[in-house]
């Protein structure tokens, strides 16, 4: 009789938990997804805000369309949602299982028969979806906003060419030609163009250089002053001629005040970066700047499950150590991982490290912290 009492007991026990655990769970999603919205927030405003004070100020300093700016910025967006969401999830989780620590709610839980070790399961499972959201994001709405924003600074371009004197300005139109122009003069006249017509993986077939040149506004032509057009063949000079005025009809043409003329490759479809990186390793041709990027496309979203990791383990250690970690560590913690992350992006886009090695190494950091903090915990 007492071994069926102590039997209908443990049933009891056990169903009871298995109600707890959908409250548990909504009830921690309820005290996570506040932060996870405003650190969101805060942390798309401080990326906008760096882009800003490197482009945004000094167009609109130099008299570039207000409104054209402002759609400038609203395409950088996307890669703030993408780049963001899993920094925004380590400082939200952070932020909110501390609290519960703080306030003894995880003692109150193993007090009702729920391990802290639960606390992994829904913490874990929106990891999942910040990581599923970010390489959503990154694969459609990243490279379609990266190519409508050279579109945008094309016409910026061309409704005010003074901007163009922000620096080295690089065009490139629909025939693959790369149009570079190292001065903008007042009115509009450009200064020293370099005209160049690729080919992929190639050197230039054509160069076309001319002293002046101006962008007629509301059509497709760029006239050319006092130029000289070279032809190749082989990689040698076959054809020379020079000229005093010309006119250059471009099409579809982008501009970039980056100095670069073509989307970087981490902004590229995975489809269509994965086979220049195995052309590039067929060929045997060191590219870290695509083999970073291809790296980045998984490692980048797959931060947030690494971040929730810690996060969880962080949270079970403050509770077993009576330790209690404020807003000034979850802070340092985010900014910890935005650095780590910063120095070794850039190491692996200049050969300094292998780029599994450098993408990869700021979330094995917290996973392997993260470890470190439940065995820590285990004992004690």
């Amino acid at each position: 009789m007492k071994g069926g009492e102590v039997s209908g007991r443990e049933a009891l026990k056990a169903s009871a938990s298995r109600l707890r655990q959908p409250r548990l769970s909504r009830y921690m999603l309820e005290e996570i997804l506040p932060y996870l919205f405003a650190g969101l927030a805060v942390t798309i405003l401080l990326l906008l805000l760096g882009a800003l004070q490197v482009v945004i100020a000094p167009l609109l300093a130099k008299g570039a369309n207000p409104l054209l700016v402002a759609k400038l910025v609203a395409l950088q967006l996307p890669e703030a949602l993408s780049r963001g969401l899993p920094i925004a999830l380590l400082f939200a989780t952070l932020l909110g299982l501390s609290r519960l620590s703080a306030d003894s709610e995880i003692k109150a839980m193993q007090a009702g028969g729920v391990s802290p070790g639960r606390l992994f399961g829904p913490v874990m499972a929106l990891g999942l979806f910040a990581a599923l959201t970010s390489f959503a994001v990154g694969e459609t709405l990243i490279p379609r906003a990266k190519i409508q924003s050279l579109g945008v600074q094309r016409e910026i371009v061309l409704d005010n060419p003074r901007v163009g004197g922000l620096g080295t300005l690089v065009l490139r139109d629909a025939f693959g030609r790369a149009i570079s122009v190292a001065e903008v003069l007042p009115g509009g006249e450009l200064r020293g163009l370099s005209i160049a017509t690729l080919r992929s993986g190639q050197v230039a077939r054509e160069i076309i250089t001319a002293e002046r040149g101006r962008l007629q506004k509301g059509s497709s032509v760029l006239e050319l002053f006092d130029g000289q057009r070279i032809t190749y063949q082989n990689e040698k000079p076959s054809t020379v001629l020079s000229f005093r005025e010309g006119k250059l009809p471009v099409q579809d043409l982008q501009a970039s005040f980056e100095g670069g003329n073509d989307l970087k490759p981490v902004y590229l479809p995975l489809r269509v970066l994965w086979q220049r990186v195995a052309e590039y390793r067929r060929q045997n041709i060191s590219a870290p700047q695509e083999f970073t990027a291809l790296q980045r496309k998984f490692a980048e979203p797959l931060a947030a499950l690494f971040m929730a990791f810690f996060a969880v383990a962080l949270a079970i250690f403050s509770f077993r150590s009576n330790l209690n970690i404020g807003l000034v560590w979850v802070l340092l913690l985010t900014f910890l991982y935005y650095a780590t992350w910063s120095v070794f992006r850039v190491l692996g886009e200049n050969g300094a490290l292998a780029p599994a090695l450098a993408v990869w190494t700021p979330n094995l950091l917290f996973l392997v912290a993260g470890g470190a903090l439940l065995w820590v915990s285990a004992r004690r």
